[in-house]
């Protein structure tokens, strides 16, 4: 772990040596885009440097902005979007303004210390990274890419869904048997959560995704792409090549219920196992309790206490806990708890890369939610290696 100048990262190292480095870099909010761009991009590069990675160990970056109808374009001309000597990178850009003011906030993901990664960009918007008979499919800023016209969320999702799907299609995947998470961004969640739950459950039973069968950890959360008349985007990774064998999904009964009995088709966390490592991909988690209901309305920070402790609850039913996590995206509602949510997370989580960003949670009562990755060491020789 190493935290600096608002930079702070996590490193996992496993038996094979392959070693996966998360980095969250916050940007002065006293600086200008331009500024804070090349403030970022100066922090980023040190930090990779002091980690001895490589320029193509970089695998994905989520760039978090304030606006992304005026900032995606500088963003996407800076380095955060690419460069040469890393080959691809997949690279989200989303709306949700990085508190306590910042114009931007980085979330990097490197793999170093195995044999070179073999990069391939399918298309635009998606990146296959081969290693191991694997293939990581990284699919970002899908979206309908609507101009002049207000499709609905429902539509919508359709659309995103399918340039999925499409997508695994091509390479021999399954949305059903493949996909392992995703992140869904409502331009405005409180108004159009509803449609695109409905449009993706109808989607999900197509595809054989039930209730009988299993659902992908996902993240619905209010967010934006760059386009004026989106309501829908999306991130995703799926993992060609997965057995039924690596796959488990993470719940605590007691504490949490199924999504399904309020309605909605997600995971609250997925675990894929390998050989050396296990990987925990936590869905959005907020103050709710084993028969889904909001705990400690209006106290954000009982809220955040909940949240956290059903996060750790979801850990450890995949043998795991919050110590084993990477980093934590936390998302909330009113920027003006800031001080307090920060002044917490710094105490109960001092040694956890942590991003704090405005995002309003699909119920108007829940006034923080939390997501990130865990890995954790794993000693079953007879899984394929990450």
């Amino acid at each position: 772990m190493r935290r600096d100048n608002g930079i702070a990262s996590k490193s996992f190292r496993g038996a094979s040596g392959e070693t996966e480095h998360f980095i969250c870099i916050e940007a002065p909010a006293q600086l200008g885009l331009a500024g804070q761009i090349d403030n970022v991009e100066r922090r980023y590069a040190e930090a990779r440097q002091a980690l001895k990675l490589a320029p193509e160990s970089a695998v994905f970056r989520r760039v978090f902005v304030s606006d992304a109808m005026n900032q995606a374009t500088p963003v996407r001309e800076s380095r955060l979007f690419g460069a040469p000597e890393e080959g691809p990178v997949a690279v989200s850009i989303v709306q949700q303004p990085p508190l306590p003011g910042a114009k931007l906030a980085l979330l990097a993901y490197h793999i170093a210390g195995g044999a070179p990664l073999a990069k391939r960009q399918l298309a635009q918007k998606h990146l296959l990274i081969e290693k191991n008979g694997l293939g990581h499919l990284w699919s970002t800023r899908l979206c309908a890419g609507a101009y002049g016209s207000a499709a609905t969320a429902a539509a919508q999702t359709q659309v995103v869904f399918g340039d999925l799907i499409d997508t695994l299609s091509r390479q021999g995947g399954r949305l059903r048997d493949h996909c392992v998470r995703t992140w869904i961004y409502l331009k405005d969640v409180d108004v159009f959560y509803q449609g695109m739950v409905e449009s993706r459950t109808a989607l999900f039973q197509e595809q054989g995704l039930t209730s009988d069968t299993h659902y992908l950890a996902s993240t619905g959360i209010e967010g934006a792409c760059a386009h004026r008349y989106d309501l829908v985007a999306m991130d995703a990774y799926s993992i060609l090549g997965l057995t039924p064998q690596q796959v488990s999904y993470l719940n605590d009964f007691d504490r949490l219920c199924a999504t399904k009995d309020y309605n909605v088709t997600f995971e609250r966390g997925t675990r894929i196992a390998y050989d050396d490592r296990t990987h925990h991909f936590i869905s959005g988690t907020a103050s709710i309790d084993n028969a889904g209901r909001v705990l400690h309305p209006g106290d954000v920070l009982r809220q955040l206490d909940r949240a956290l402790e059903n996060v750790d609850a979801l850990l450890r039913s995949g043998a795991a806990t919050l110590a084993d996590m990477m980093h934590l995206t936390v998302y909330l509602r009113d920027p003006t708890d800031f001080p307090r949510i920060r002044d917490s997370l710094a105490e109960r989580l001092p040694d956890l890369p942590v991003l704090v960003v405005e995002g309003a949670v699909c119920r108007p009562e829940w006034l923080i939610e939390v997501e990130g990755v865990a890995a954790a060491a794993h000693d079953a020789p007879g899984l394929p290696s990450f």
